[in-house]
């Protein structure tokens, strides 16, 4: 199946590192003119210089840093809201503070950036594209991630509630809901064997996923090859959520 997205402008979210950099490798790759945030100078020199995209340095987990970050990067035809952080620890000792860290950059961003594309979109009257980077957390409890499986439940509803309101506007909003994905997030997370094992051990598939396996399914939902779909929320999890 070719994908091309020549003659777009795709916005990414958390680009620097892991599954936002290697969408942004694929989209540049299908023709898409690529602006990506990041709130880290280093990964976004290497991101320009590998793929020739637009970037801005932005801590988005701030609000007004988020709106500023979204206006700045123009008309976008293409968002992906990848941006996210784990911040983990037993139920009882989670801390307001974390919990806010969470939705901020999880959630809240996602909303803020969402809404100012959204309008452009409406405005040029062409319609876009929109997918959120949830996780299989957003539907099966985690031990010890609490604000990061409520926060990625939220991006789900969220999701729901943006096909339904913009699809008039023919605006698609998806969501994909990633397993573990060998990033160096998932790595620190996942990477020990007392914890990653029996992980592992509830995939059907038996094994972990790459970036390119989220990439490859941003891509799709983000083409006209899906332009009958909107408002879903897509396992990519070998099978995890069967059980």
């Amino acid at each position: 199946m070719d994908i091309r997205f020549d003659g777009k402008r795709a916005l990414v979210t958390g680009a620097g590192k892991g599954i936002g950099r290697d969408i942004v490798r694929l989209l540049t790759e299908c023709g898409a003119a690529v602006v990506a945030i990041s709130r880290t100078q280093s990964d976004l020199d290497s991101l320009k210089a590998e793929y020739g995209c637009q970037t801005i340095l932005a801590d988005i987990g701030k609000a007004e840093a988020a709106r500023q970050a979204a206006e700045d990067a123009g008309p976008i035809d293409l968002l992906v809201n990848n941006a996210g952080i784990a911040l983990l620890g037993p139920f009882l000792e989670a801390t307001v503070a974390d919990w806010d860290e969470t939705m901020a950059v999880n959630l809240r961003a996602a909303f803020i950036i969402s809404q100012v594309v959204a309008k452009g979109m409406v405005a040029r009257g062409k319609g876009g594209a929109i997918v959120n980077v949830s996780s299989q957390a957003g539907i099966a409890a985690l031990q010890d991630h609490a604000a990061y499986c409520a926060s990625k439940a939220a991006m789900d509803h969220l999701t729901r509630v943006m096909a339904l309101e913009l699809g008039p506007h023919q605006i698609r909003v998806n969501a994909v809901n990633p397993t573990v994905i060998l990033t160096p997030m998932g790595e620190m997370v996942w990477g020990d064997p007392a914890k990653g094992d029996p992980m592992r051990a509830k995939i059907p598939l038996g094994r972990f996923g790459y970036p390119r396996h989220v990439s490859e399914a941003v891509a799709y939902l983000l083409s006209d090859k899906s332009d009958m779909i909107t408002g879903i929320t897509m396992p990519i999890d070998g099978g995890y959520l069967v059980g």
